[in-house]
């Protein structure tokens, strides 16, 4: 042996492949975190940003509630009293009525 060659007591197999126990598969190892589906609140106040992302999450929530009140209204005009414990007013009683009728006429008319 000259002097620049070295021996070694590792197989060179042992770098050519990884047993399969190291593979790095997702399939095999379960998720790391596990996430709620309402884990984090978009107005939670202990949350780290800054206020004027805290407003426009803020005011995006208050946002998507009217226009789920609004929804509501469309489909039945006696839901936003209901909804606040209230009688109904006349007009979205006779509101409420008009709605029906034309229903039913819509139906007579698809048969």
């Amino acid at each position: 042996m000259s002097e620049f060659e070295t021996t070694s007591n590792v197989p060179s197999s042992k770098y050519e492949a990884a047993p399969e126990s190291y593979s790095a598969s997702s399939e095999k190892q379960p998720p790391r975190f596990e996430v709620a589906g309402e884990a984090h609140h978009d107005t939670d106040s202990k949350d780290q940003r800054s206020l004027s992302n805290r407003l426009a999450a803020a005011q995006e929530h208050e946002k998507q509630e009217e226009t789920a009140e609004k929804q509501a209204t469309i489909t039945d005009p006696l839901a936003p009293a209901k909804l606040h414990g209230n009688e109904p007013s006349r007009g979205a009683k006779i509101d409420a009525q008009i709605q029906r009728e034309e229903e039913q006429i819509l139906k007579k008319k698809q048969d």
